[in-house]
C-alpha cells in the first residue's frame, strides 16, 4: 500500500519540539522527508531522529529573522507544505506584563508564523505547487475568556489565527491551502511537571494533535482551506 506522503518535502518549525516532533514522526512514517529548522547550531541534545534519513536536520536557522528564512526555505524547491509549530508560551497576569514581554511573545508566535508563511508561499509559487501550510494557533486565540492570565499569550495566537484565515483568502488562486490547528492542553512532559494534580486524561495527545495536522496537509485535502480546527479533547 503507497504511503501517503511519499516523495514529499514537508519542513516543520518547532520540530525539536513536543508537538513538532510528534508531527514530524507521523510524516516519516507515511513516507515524507522533513526539514527541521533549528537555531541551535547542532543537534538539540535528544532530538529523536538523528540519523533518520528522512530527517534533515537544518542549524543555525532563525525562524523569526527574515534574511535567514528565506535562505532556508530558497533551499528547499520541492515543498510539499510547510508546518509551523514554533513558539512559545507565557502565563503573565497583564498587570505584570510589560511592553518588552508582549513584543517577545508576539515574535515567537505571530512573527514567525508570518516569515515562515511568507516563506513557504514563495517557494511554491515559484515551483507551481499547489501545496499546503499550517499553522498553529491556540484554544485561547479562539476562546478568548480561555486567555485570562495569559493576555499577551492569547493576542499572539489570536494573530496567528486571523494570519492564517486571510492568507487562505489570497491563496484561493494558487491553489495552496493554509489552515491552522488550535489545541487546548496538549499531553507533554513539561506540561505534566507543571500540572501535576490535572487530569491528564482530558488532555490531547500529541499523537492526535498530529494526526489533525497531517490531514490538513494530506493531499487528499482538496478544498478545505481557512479553517481554525480546535482540537479541544475532553476539556
Amino acid at each position: 500500500m503507497a504511503k501517503e506522503f511519499a516523495g514529499r518535502t514537508v519542513v516543520v518549525t518547532g520540530g525539536t519540539g513536543a508537538l513538532g516532533a510528534a508531527v514530524v514522526a507521523r510524516l516519516i512514517k507515511e513516507g515524507a522527508t522533513c526539514h527541521v529548522p533549528t537555531s541551535h547550531a547542532k543537534a538539540p541534545e535528544g532530538f529523536p531522529f538523528a540519523g533518520n534519513r528522512r530527517v534533515r536536520l537544518a542549524t543555525g536557522v532563525d525562524v523569526g529573522d527574515a534574511a535567514s528564512v528565506e535562505a532556508f526555505y530558497a533551499a528547499i524547491p520541492d515543498l510539499w507544505a510547510s508546518v509551523h509549530a514554533a513558539g512559545a508560551f507565557a502565563m503573565s497576569p497583564v498587570g505584570e506584563d510589560n511592553a518588552k514581554a508582549f513584543g517577545d511573545i508576539m515574535d515567537a508566535n505571530a512573527r514567525t508564523a508570518f516569515l515562515c508563511s511568507h516563506a513557504a508561499v514563495r517557494v511554491m509559487r515559484a515551483s507551481d505547487t499547489a501545496g499546503r501550510i499550517v499553522n498553529v494557533t491556540a484554544r485561547p486565540a479562539l476562546e478568548a475568556r480561555k486567555g485570562a492570565g495569559m493576555s499577551a499569550y492569547a493576542a499572539s495566537k489570536a494573530a496567528v489565527a486571523a494570519l492564517t484565515v486571510a492568507l487562505a483568502e489570497e491563496l484561493k488562486g494558487d491553489g495552496i491551502l493554509v489552515n491552522a490547528v488550535a489545541p487546548s492542553t496538549l499531553d507533554t512532559p513539561t506540561n505534566r511537571q507543571a500540572m501535576p494534580k490535572a487530569d491528564f486524561s482530558k488532555w490531547v495527545s500529541l499523537d492526535a494533535a498530529a494526526q489533525a495536522v497531517l490531514d490538513l496537509i494530506s493531499p487528499r485535502n482538496e478544498v478545505v482551506s481557512g479553517a481554525l480546527v480546535p482540537i479541544y479533547g475532553r476539556a
